[in-house]
């Protein structure tokens, strides 16, 4: 099958779920590792119940946010290599902090298509929600479908 015909097949409203994710002091550990960003955020629970962050108090430890960025990302790409796409942008806002035991689930749904001379462009809408069906971070994301892939 060409990438034009895997774009033509994609559907308006088609949404893409992505894997469950739970929160442990391992995952956190594991990007605080991977990322150098040992903020005491996501790393000291006395530090955070005593102390605010930006005139916000969480009580307790918080997943990195750029863990969203990087579920939402694995999401789109799982599903978007097969089919001959790449994704080209994403931008994301942080609703609600995601904390120690709690588990998320991203979504993105097909919000706009557009070909171009240049492609075909596929848009999403994003959405990360929590084990409660909470909203904790909501986004944009852009795709492009091409023969090759792009520089």
């Amino acid at each position: 099958m060409t990438v034009i015909e895997n774009f033509d097949k994609i559907e308006l409203g088609e949404v893409v779920r992505g894997r469950s994710f739970t929160v442990t002091t391992g995952t956190i550990q594991d990007f605080g590792d991977a990322s150098l960003d040992y903020n005491p955020l996501h790393f000291d629970p006395d530090w955070m119940e005593k102390n605010d962050f930006g005139g916000t108090s969480f009580g307790s430890v918080i997943m990195h946010g750029m863990q969203n960025f990087a579920l939402i990302t694995r999401t789109l790409t799982d599903w978007l290599v097969p089919r001959g796409g790449y994704h080209r942008r994403l931008e994301t806002r942080w609703i609600k902090p995601v904390k120690l035991g709690d588990t998320i689930t991203p979504e993105a749904t097909v919000s706009r298509k557009n070909l171009t001379d240049s492609g075909q462009w596929v848009q999403f809408d994003l959405v990360v929600k929590n084990q409660h069906g909470d909203p904790v971070a909501t986004g944009q994301g852009l795709a492009e479908f091409c023969e090759t892939i792009p520089v």
